[in-house]
């Protein structure tokens, strides 16, 4: 284990709330349909965040049970 760095429990609740995130954007691009700049802003910006952030605590949480 790192001496630096985050928790496995608080890498757990990132990609829980990762998930929890692009999950409310794919309902809501579904409830409300892509319209105009707004939604490619919402899909490039939080897809993006929530996208990226689960994919970093994802590759963290499987090269931590590795070592």
């Amino acid at each position: 284990m790192a001496k630096y760095g985050p928790t496995r429990g608080e890498l757990k609740f990132r990609l829980g709330f990762s998930l929890v995130g692009l999950v409310m954007m794919a309902v809501a691009l579904t409830l409300h349909g892509v319209r105009g700049i707004a939604s490619l802003e919402m899909v490039l910006i939080a897809g993006g965040f929530f996208g990226g952030t689960a994919l970093w605590t994802l590759v963290k949480l499987i090269r931590e049970d590795r070592t």
